[in-house]
């Protein structure tokens, strides 16, 4: 089911919805996936009780001046999987007006999200803004990797700032705001970036982490893992490029998965 889309001079406005149920039968259903303008969903094979879904971008976006907004839900006792087909590109639209990119995610008590979308890239002469906020109930658990690249080959970044907020039970987890490209003081930095132009972070919130914390403690010489105030663990890394940035994430992926499975 398509939603309709607001007329705007500056650009396009547009939203998705994704709800994620228990289907009565040990799997997750999806009773609502409706999306308009870029947002194309589709169904993907299931693994086990978790479904999947997967971003197609039906368009390009987002533009300077669109407004886009990404709602997801997971209810108790089901278990998702989202990702996107393809690396999302910010450009410049027909205006100076910025582009906005919520998204706002809801996981209830005991509930399971695995949040994979492919990276985000900041074109040169882009704009956007996005802002990505999660709502865990006790108990859920949430594996989310959130990747930017500033800048196609040989290219300068637009600007770009991003904010990601997650909650857990009405209790603040994890607030990082970023702020990159021109305008931003000191992006490029050695404090900041230090040259290097794909930076990402994976997020792990799980119960084992209540009984088991993990100590924090560099990576390399360009990634740390750090313990949050909670039963969870952020890993962030900067690196030359989205492939090197994403085979250091998804090393600490499968380590982090090995210690859940191993409690």
């Amino acid at each position: 089911m398509a939603t309709a889309l607001a007329p705007d001079p500056a650009g396009v406005v547009a939203a998705a919805r994704i709800v994620a149920a228990p289907d009565g039968r040990g799997a997750t259903a999806l009773p609502v996936l409706e999306g308009g303008g870029p947002f194309a969903l589709r169904r993907v094979g299931g693994r086990g009780a978790e479904a999947r879904v997967a971003l197609v971008g039906a368009m390009s976006a987002p533009l300077g001046g669109d407004r886009l907004t990404l709602d997801a839900r997971v209810e108790a006792g089901a278990a998702l999987a989202f990702s996107t087909t393809a690396a999302t590109i910010a450009l410049p639209g027909r205006t100076g007006a910025p582009a906005t990119y919520d998204t706002r995610i809801d996981v209830a008590e005991g509930a399971a999200l695995r949040w994979l979308p492919e990276p985000l890239i900041s074109a040169h002469g882009s704009d956007v803004r996005t802002t990505t906020r999660v709502a865990l109930g006790a108990g859920a658990r949430l594996l989310l990797r959130e990747e930017q690249v500033l800048g196609r080959a040989d290219e300068l970044p637009g600007r770009l700032r991003s904010r990601l907020t997650i909650h857990q039970a009405g209790r603040p987890l994890f607030d990082q705001e970023l702020r990159y490209g021109p305008g931003a003081p000191g992006w490029d930095g050695g404090a900041v970036l230090g040259g290097h132009r794909a930076v990402g972070q994976l997020v792990v919130v799980h119960p084992v982490f209540e009984e088991r914390p993990m100590a924090a403690r560099p990576l390399g010489a360009t990634a740390a893992v750090t313990p949050l105030a909670g039963p969870a663990v952020v890993v962030s890394a900067v690196a030359r490029d989205a492939l090197e940035l994403r085979k250091v994430l998804d090393s600490w992926a499968s380590e982090l998965n090995d210690i859940i499975r191993a409690f």
